[in-house]
């Protein structure tokens, strides 16, 4: 099996000791991702903003695998608010709205009291 790791250079990945995504056969399986800007470690307090950031980070992994967002299969919604998820929806519905990957959103609580969205995602490569 072919195995590559991608990182985002986020300083959890090495504390916590885990990959931003790993490519596997034609697969990638990107790591919950939060709202974070990497670049400045800052975290935007707006959720929709949050998940707009979330879903780019994701999107420079899947480029780095060779993909891009329309090639994610399934994704998770994993948020400590429940009202927050309607917020999120013109986010998802852009990034989302031709390729449509099974979805599922879970309420659960966050690693830091400041995510308000934390995103999974499986893809099948075509490219990669």
């Amino acid at each position: 099996m072919d195995r590559r790791l991608i990182t985002t250079g986020s300083p959890f990945e090495e504390r916590i000791g885990y990959s931003r995504a790993v490519v596997a056969d034609g697969w990638a399986f990107v790591s919950g991702t939060t709202g974070y800007d990497y670049a400045t470690m800052t975290m935007p307090s707006d959720v929709a903003d949050q998940c707009r950031n979330a879903l780019a980070t994701i999107g420079r992994a899947l480029e780095e695998a060779g993909g891009d967002l329309s090639d994610i299969v399934r994704i998770r919604y994993i948020l400590p608010d429940a009202a927050d998820w309607p917020a999120c929806w013109p986010v998802t519905a852009a990034a989302f709205g031709a390729s449509r990957p099974a979805a599922t959103m879970i309420v659960a609580g966050l690693q830091e009291p400041e995510m308000r969205i934390e995103i999974e995602a499986t893809a099948r490569l075509r490219r990669g």
